[in-house]
């Protein structure tokens, strides 16, 4: 990470967007029973200049890695809440990467009990290895 500017770091990152699982979080006991459909984005910032000059996996980190994460916390074990599910994906990602220096990680519901149009409803959450990682 070269810096921070505005609150968010700046220089490299990893780029996941529209990620879709079937989990079952939420405080409403339909919500645990049946599941809905939650959406993901990450952003997870490390140096890729080695990676760049080399063209060589093993100087990265493959994007599949971190799907696996987020995969594995939201099809997982329930959570009642979106900042729970956005913290563990933070805090596994910390803890199975340590060249990551911070994650972004939004967590979205598209199908929610509300009487409108709407896209998702969520939470987004920042974390930085140096301030509050890996917990």
């Amino acid at each position: 990470m070269e810096g921070i500017g505005n609150g968010i770091p700046t220089g490299d990152k990893l780029i996941l967007r529209g990620l879709k699982f079937h989990g079952f979080h939420g405080v409403k006991a339909e919500e645990k029973k049946l599941g809905q459909k939650f959406l993901v984005d990450v952003d997870a910032w490390m140096d890729l200049r080695k990676a760049g000059k080399s063209d060589n996996l093993s100087d990265t980190l493959s994007y599949t890695d971190i799907y696996r994460i987020v995969k594995e916390v939201v099809e997982g074990p329930s959570h009642d809440l979106l900042e729970s599910v956005a913290q563990m994906i933070a805090s596994k990602t910390f803890t199975n990467h340590s060249q990551i220096s911070a994650v972004r990680v939004k967590v979205g519901k598209p199908h929610v009990a509300v009487h409108g149009c709407l896209d998702y409803l969520g939470v987004e959450i920042m974390r930085y290895r140096t301030i509050d990682a890996p917990n």
